[in-house]
């Protein structure tokens, strides 16, 4: 199905199941993985994924249109991942240096990533910056999302997206020339 055929099937009601269906099977993947990439390990990232389809379940047939399915559906991920992350933080009330610890520790015994390697480091990096930093960082670089769509995703102007790309990857650089 394509993007008018599913916003059509929601918005009239006809076939809303097999609309989500071809839904997900696009976008699953990518979502997923810009939720991981945030929230890190693997079972809460499929939790938030969760979340992001019960919500688009819920408002699909209330999307408007002004942008883009792609942009509207990763907009809602990164707001979900970003509602996670911070009841997360609240539960576990961790100081900075035992949550970097932690995910640290996560990273180390996940099997997608070997200690070893830059991505690794990357990963690490990545998850010292601060939430929208995270986010932007992401997004351009793994997902090599244009800048008007994160924009539009984040929710905020081009430059202040740039400015943030820029401060993010500079963090990161000094990050991985320190270790």
């Amino acid at each position: 199905m394509t993007e008018q055929e599913i916003l059509q099937a929601f918005k009239t009601g006809t076939n809303k199941e097999k609309a989500l269906s071809a839904l997900m099977d696009t976008y699953q993947q990518k979502l997923y993985w810009h939720i991981r990439r945030l929230v890190v390990h693997h079972e809460d990232a499929n939790d938030v994924l969760q979340h992001v389809f019960i919500k688009v379940w819920k408002n699909l047939e209330k999307f408007r249109g002004e942008s883009g399915l792609y942009t509207w559906l990763y907009r809602i991920a990164s707001n979900e991942s970003f509602t996670f992350l911070r009841k997360e933080k609240k539960r576990r009330s961790l100081s900075i240096d035992d949550e970097e610890s932690d995910l640290s520790n996560h990273l180390k015994a996940d099997k997608h990533f070997s200690a070893n390697e830059i991505e690794w480091k990357l990963q690490v990096a990545m998850q010292k910056l601060p939430e929208k930093q995270k986010a932007v960082f992401s997004l351009r670089y793994y997902d090599e999302m244009p800048y008007s769509q994160i924009s539009e995703v984040l929710e905020t102007s081009e430059g202040a997206f740039k400015a943030s790309y820029h401060h993010a990857v500079k963090k990161i650089q000094k990050m991985l020339t320190e270790d």
